[in-house]
């Protein structure tokens, strides 16, 4: 759909303010929870994100499309954002390896947007109020019939929605004849979860979020990795319980965002919802074993209670967020387990918090060692 052949569109905010723009992507109408990212590139990583499920995304850059879509760059396999809001949206590309436009992506899976929104009088508006729901529709403009259908949409605390994302079977990733088995707990994995594991000599078997503790330590797994993934964490108890079986089994065990509170609810700690959460590529946080500063890749609404680790003796907090000290990560003193509220896969990110992955498989390597000598 060319420029000038778009339609109108409108989106509306839960308490009332709304904004006019152009229909981008499919026709039609989309709600969910809004979120801004303030990463400059990468946003087709960020489209199939499974974190981003249930989620509007309100991209800051200028320009959204311009360097199109490419069938590599993808870390689910499919759409997994709610929306799209935008500044200007690109129905051209100049990269000649890309084969298709970002219209015609959308088009194709049915994604509805909005673009030639004022994005930094939206993102002034959020940061101010904190995230709340929104609708946007290109097919609907009557802001009273829009406000109706708005108060149905559910809100993102106590929703569980892991289970829209996970795979319902398992599956294996990687060679068979590698080094290392690890078990991967998923919540709404990425794809560079599991090749930066099988680049570091890891064989991967990938089970679904309802998997009992029994099921994945049958297969002798050596390492478990709890991947991200989408929702409150507090509304799932169960999970927590698993993970805090799995702790039992003193198996080296690795969390990230999502996979990082739940192995933290399991410790005993809470979590709670942020005012707007981080999502970027350029989020500082401080290593506070190694006194370093690394720069991350962010995409959470929820984080755990910093206050919560800091009572506890047998919890060390291994990270903090340099913008506001939240919590970024911990280690559990008397378990090999840690994890990070962050992304070290970095896709799309800096690629600073990298050696994480490395410090998994050093862990996986010592407790095999112990194992034998036992």
């Amino acid at each position: 759909m060319k420029y000038s052949q778009r339609p109108k569109a409108i989106m509306l905010l839960e308490d009332g303010t709304h904004f006019e723009g152009k229909a981008a992507g499919k026709i039609g109408t989309t709600a969910g929870e809004i979120a801004f990212n303030t990463g400059m590139t990468g946003y087709q990583e960020i489209f199939t994100d499974p974190s981003y499920f249930g989620q509007i995304l309100l991209m800051t850059p200028s320009h959204i499309g311009n360097y199109g879509i490419h069938p590599d760059e993808v870390e689910s396999e499919s759409l997994k954002i709610a929306g799209l809001v935008c500044k200007k949206f690109s129905d051209v590309y100049s990269r000649t390896s890309s084969e298709e436009s970002v219209q015609e992506y959308f088009d194709r899976q049915g994604l509805v947007g909005i673009s030639d929104v004022d994005t930094r009088a939206l993102v002034r508006h959020i940061r101010d109020k904190g995230a709340m729901n929104v609708i946007i529709s290109s097919e609907e403009l009557n802001l009273d019939v829009l406000k109706q259908k708005l108060a149905e949409v559910p809100s993102m605390e106590g929703l569980e929605l892991s289970s829209k994302v996970c795979t319902k079977e398992p599956y294996f990733f990687g060679d068979k004849s590698a080094s290392h088995r690890v078990a991967v707990l998923d919540l709404g994995v990425k794809k560079n979860i599991l090749r930066c594991l099988t680049d570091r000599g890891c064989y991967l078997k990938v089970f679904s979020m309802d998997a009992s503790a029994s099921e994945i330590l049958a297969w002798e797994p050596q390492g478990i990795m709890l991947s991200n993934g989408p929702g409150d964490p507090s509304a799932m108890d169960d999970t927590a319980e698993l993970i805090k079986e799995l702790l039992g089994s003193d198996i080296p065990i690795f969390g990230i965002c999502l996979g990082h509170q739940l192995l933290s609810m399991a410790s005993g700690l809470t979590t709670y919802k942020m005012h707007n959460g981080h999502r970027g590529i350029n989020h500082p946080v401080k290593n506070l074993i190694t006194g370093k500063c690394e720069v991350t890749s962010q995409n959470h609404g929820f984080v755990v209670d910093k206050k919560s680790a800091e009572s506890r003796e047998d919890i060390e907090i291994t990270h903090v967020h340099l913008n506001d000290d939240t919590l970024a990560g911990i280690r559990i003193k008397n378990k090999p387990a840690f994890s990070v509220q962050f992304h070290p896969e970095s896709s799309a990110g800096p690629n600073d918090s990298r050696y994480l992955f490395d410090e998994f498989v050093e862990l996986i390597t010592a407790n095999k060692a112990q194992t034998i000598e036992a």
